[in-house]
């Protein structure tokens, strides 16, 4: 901020809510991140926050007939079944519990599936030579291909692209190569059913233990360490694809949960077997969730990102009681990087249920004689609106620390094992940070990053609305019952602008 007494009030004044509730997700190693942004950011925010309450406010005068025009599948979505109150997994759910098209129910090897077989096998090939390079390359993370691999290119470069291009995850997942193989050479396939009652919830519980080692772990990068985690990741989730098929990754495998669903935000789509393009979301708003499971992996992926965000503040380590300028270590503070993310997720999931019941309270008592919804297919279904903010926080987050360590990975693919080769012709060749010490090229990063999270929202909003009023049936109810998340909408965009002006010293 460029008052620092008003930087530290709003911070008093937040803490204890935004030590709880932000979010952004997380993984890599943040290069450039101890700095105060000194640009009159109160501007901006304020700006992005209007713009907003301003999309708020088109919507509620907008005609129908538009937002329909946005969405088109409006009335093909659900079946009105669909949104009564239930427990199990519906087909709908093949957002959070979508995997990629090759895997299959067929088992020949034929024309398109094929292609997606060959690259997956060769995915696979490659994450070995990553993971031998964990095992035999430099000790530096910034310098072994796995860890600026695994958490530079993939975590932040392929997981936005997957937003942006739709679900690319297909052709490089690094399993469903080998299902399809072993699928192929079986004399009996015959895999063991995930009960229904367990819905998603092991893929919620697999996000958090990730990003719980990513965000308390004492080394998350290590490369040796990372191999070796990676490895009985992937032997892990391979042994489950074979024991339960594909529902492993659509109910377990929080990698390929949290994949599809970023893809689903992409303009490109796939509907009755061909591939349509529409409105940056459309794919959300037909396949949305169903069930508390369901939403509930959307939502923590939107808390722990955020708390991600929130863990390398100022204001954090001092709600802490942790001296930013003299950081003690990470394994000094494990106990309250974990309690913080868990808490994070805690309140997040209970302010989103309080909006969402609000707004249904209120919206069903001008039902009539018309039908009321259900809270429950309300919690379920606007979920998905959540997932725009989780996106952008993720880009936002880690743009500069992509912009950094990108040019340490391209070094390290040169030189993969630092035995001094240079594959790549480099020469000399330094990594610079300079973008950082001029106040035009800071300026042009965070307007970027501003840009990015007040889209996200705007987006979240229109989303929601759409979907408001598939569950309604009327413009005003629909209103009305998104007046609670729109306000919540409006507040998490203020945070997220202010955790990417605020002082990060961890």
């Amino acid at each position: 901020m460029n008052n620092p007494r008003t930087s530290l009030t709003a911070s008093a004044i937040c803490v204890a809510i935004v030590a709880l509730v932000s979010p952004e997700l997380v993984h890599a190693h943040v290069s450039e991140q101890g700095l105060v942004l000194l640009l009159p950011t109160a501007v901006y925010i304020t700006s992005g926050v209007l713009a907003v309450v301003l999309t708020i406010l088109l919507l509620a005068f907008m005609p129908v007939r538009w937002t329909h025009a946005l969405f088109p599948n409006a009335n093909a979505t659900l079946d009105k079944k669909q949104t009564t109150d239930r427990s199990t997994p519906q087909t709908n759910e093949a957002a959070v519990e979508s995997v990629p098209s090759s895997v299959s129910s067929k088992t020949d090897m034929s024309g398109f599936n094929r292609v997606e077989v060959t690259l997956s096998l060769l995915s696979t090939i490659f994450l070995f030579a990553l993971l031998w390079t964990g095992l035999t390359g430099s000790h530096d993370p910034l310098e072994n291909p796995l860890p600026l691999f695994i958490w530079t290119i993939w975590w932040i470069g392929f997981v936005v692209l997957q937003g942006v291009f739709g679900n690319l995850w297909r052709f490089v997942n690094p399993w469903t190569g080998l299902y399809q193989v072993a699928q192929g050479l079986l004399p009996v396939r015959r895999s063991f059913h995930l009960p229904d009652w367990l819905g998603v919830w092991p893929g919620v519980i697999a996000l958090l233990l990730v990003m719980t080692f990513v965000l308390a772990d004492v080394a998350p990068d290590a490369p040796e360490r990372l191999s070796r985690i990676v490895a009985l990741y992937w032997l892990f989730t391979l042994i489950g694809l074979l024991v339960f098929g594909e529902q492993w990754l659509r109910r377990c495998e929080c990698f390929s949960m949290l994949l599809s669903r970023y893809a689903q935000l992409s303009v490109v789509g796939k509907r009755v077997g061909s591939l349509r393009v529409g409105f940056p979301g459309w794919p959300a708003f037909v396949t949305r969730a169903t069930t508390i499971s369901a939403a509930v992996f959307i939502l923590v992926l939107l808390g722990s990102g955020s708390f991600d965000g929130l863990n390398e503040t100022f204001s954090w380590l001092a709600f802490i009681g942790v001296n930013p300028l003299e950081f003690p270590g990470r394994s000094a503070i494990i106990d309250k990087t974990v309690l913080g993310l868990l808490a994070a997720n805690a309140l997040l999931i209970i302010v989103y249920a309080a909006c969402v019941w609000a707004g249904t309270h209120w919206a069903n008592q001008q039902a009539g004689t018309g039908t009321s919804v259900s809270f429950h297919s309300a919690f379920c279904q606007l979920a998905i609106s959540m997932l725009p903010i989780a996106f952008v926080y993720h880009f936002a987050h880690f743009l500069t620390a992509f912009m950094v360590n990108a040019q340490y990975a391209v070094a390290a693919a040169s030189d993969p094992f630092d035995s001094g080769a240079d594959l790549l012709n480099l020469g000399t060749f330094y990594v610079t940070t300079g973008f950082m010490n001029s106040h035009h090229s800071v300026e042009a990063i965070w307007l970027t990053q501003a840009a990015a999270v007040v889209v996200g929202h705007v987006l979240s909003v229109i989303l929601a609305h759409a979907i408001a009023l598939d569950l309604f049936g009327s413009a005003r109810r629909a209103i009305i019952s998104q007046a609670p998340l729109a306000a919540f909408m409006v507040f998490y965009t203020f945070i997220g602008l202010w955790l990417l002006a605020a002082p990060r010293g961890a």
